[in-house]
């Protein structure tokens, strides 16, 4: 029997079985929703992937220390291109969200869900558990969350903002802040929902009412969940088959192949093709948490933890959004929807997270 080399068996084939399946299923959605071609979507997707996940690897090949050493030079970094862009970026969909780097546009306020987390990571697993319950513990997080969620809301940008802020209140959670905090906080927000809906976009605001009554204007600001809802409902269990969705090939459902392509894909593929999806979503977040709760160090485990919330956050908001359960705040769908800056955000997290569990592994042989 021919051995097999040690470099080869570090290589983790279940999870990029895993990835890879989501993905194919994803290139599958993105031919049809082209008409029946690899141009323009499903092609520049998959040599993403294939780049990414050679990305993805490098990353869990990397020191976890490594991380903690860097984690607040690259908050730093991405803060600094968040100013970049509201100096610098190009406007697209309405926001100036986007940086041109020439092979590519780079969102950086996808790279800050990533940076957030680190850093905070960091800094709890540096402060003694004692320190925890006290304000020191609390103004550090507060700022680092605030400046950037600011600057991507003059952007303006909702859902990014949300984003960041879920990813750093988890860390906070998992640190062990008290949870006292976190209840005076959601009251507070809750008092508050009346002067910070004020200082919203009208767009959002309309997002916002709209998903309260999407029927009130079904074809002005309700357009996107009216004809979501349509697509999903008459994909019905099995759907209408792979190349026979009419919503999104009569151009009927607007961003078909990005914020809104779980109802492209539901459409064709019905009931049966979105519990698969969400079953693979589900292995998914299941080894993340696993990942976490056995992390051999503090900054592991909290990194681990947040960036797992990361990827649930996306998922669960997004189904959410396109299920007519939340307002559209414009959050894709992991590995799913069409877009660079996106799959590079969530490659990232699951190549970091990859590297905590080879910390762990490596930790326990040692022990051993």
């Amino acid at each position: 029997m021919i051995p097999v080399p040690p470099a080869i068996q570090r290589v983790p084939w279940k999870l990029i079985a895993l990835l890879g399946s989501i993905v194919a299923f994803d290139l599958l959605v993105l031919y049809s929703a082209a008409g029946g071609s690899w141009s323009p979507w499903a092609w520049q997707q998959g040599v993403r992937f294939l780049i990414f996940l050679g990305v993805m690897l490098g990353i869990s090949r990397m020191p976890l220390r490594i991380f903690e050493d860097f984690s607040y030079l690259g908050y730093l970094g991405v803060l600094l291109l968040l100013v970049a862009v509201e100096l610098l970026g190009f406007v697209g969909g309405g926001s100036q969200r986007w940086l041109n780097l020439g092979f590519m546009n780079l969102q950086p306020s996808e790279l800050m869900k990533v940076a957030i987390v680190l850093a905070l990571a960091r800094f709890y697993a540096q402060l003694p558990p004692g320190n925890t319950r006290t304000f020191t513990a609390l103004w550090p997080a507060l700022a680092a969350i605030g400046v950037p969620a600011a600057l991507v809301m003059l952007q303006p940008d909702l859902g990014t903002a949300l984003a960041i802020s879920i990813g750093g209140v988890v860390v906070m959670f998992v640190a062990g802040l008290p949870f006292w905090w976190f209840g005076s906080a959601a009251g507070a927000g809750a008092a508050a929902l009346p002067v910070l809906f004020s200082m919203l976009h009208d767009y959002q605001q309309k997002r916002i009412l709209i998903f309260l009554d999407p029927e009130s204007d079904p074809l002005g600001a309700g357009y996107h969940i009216s004809q979501s809802k349509i697509a999903i409902g008459s994909g019905g269990i099995g759907g209408k088959g792979f190349l026979n969705g009419s919503q999104s090939h009569l151009d009927y459902l607007p961003e078909g192949h990005t914020d809104f392509i779980f109802a492209t894909m539901a459409e064709e593929w019905g009931l049966i093709g979105g519990l698969g999806l969400l079953f693979a979503f589900f292995l998914l977040i299941r080894w993340g948490t696993r990942v976490a709760l056995r992390a051999r160090t503090r900054f592991g485990q909290l990194t681990a933890a947040g960036l797992t919330m990361t990827i649930f956050f996306y998922i669960a908001i997004n189904l959410s959004m396109v299920m007519g359960m939340a307002p559209v705040v414009g959050i894709p769908l992991p590995l799913f929807s069409y877009g660079g800056s996106s799959m590079l955000t969530i490659m990232t997290c699951v190549g970091i997270i990859l590297a905590v569990e080879n910390d762990s592994k490596t930790g326990s042989r040692r022990f051993h």
